[in-house]
């Protein structure tokens, strides 16, 4: 039985959640389940819901500033509760000390600035999405 895999997308600017999730469908298609979150509380309750339900959140694709937790910290809890997740921060904000942590956790495999290459994107994921 094949598993169900999903990104999932976090910004509260719906717009950029709309954005990225027509890019990903436009290249992967049927591949993913696409879940959106406004921000990382959501985001959290949504990783716990699909694990619940069998379902693989393979790549996270965050914004960094956002009300409440900021992305960083997002992906830091993520990366405890699920070490196999991998993550892409997109930010046009994140200051330096942000950054550094961000870079090195290993479950982020990369930061972009906003607006973000769409091709960078989806190669960045397509690279990183090859199951072990």
């Amino acid at each position: 039985m094949n598993e169900k895999q999903a990104i999932l997308c976090v910004d509260d600017e719906v717009i950029i959640l709309l954005s990225l999730v027509q890019e990903l469908k436009r290249f992967f298609g049927g591949k993913y389940l696409y879940e959106k979150a406004l921000d990382a509380e959501a985001a959290l309750c949504t990783v716990r819901e699909l694990a619940a339900e069998n379902v693989r959140v393979m790549f996270i694709v965050s914004d960094w500033l956002m009300p409440g937790m900021k992305g960083d910290e997002f992906l830091e809890v993520i990366h405890r509760e699920y070490p196999s997740i991998r993550a892409i921060l997109i930010t046009g904000q994140a200051d330096e000390k942000a950054l550094s942590r961000v870079r090195s956790n290993e479950s982020v495999v990369a930061v972009f600035k906003k607006p973000w290459n769409p091709n960078d994107l989806i190669e960045t994921i397509a690279h990183h999405s090859v199951d072990s």
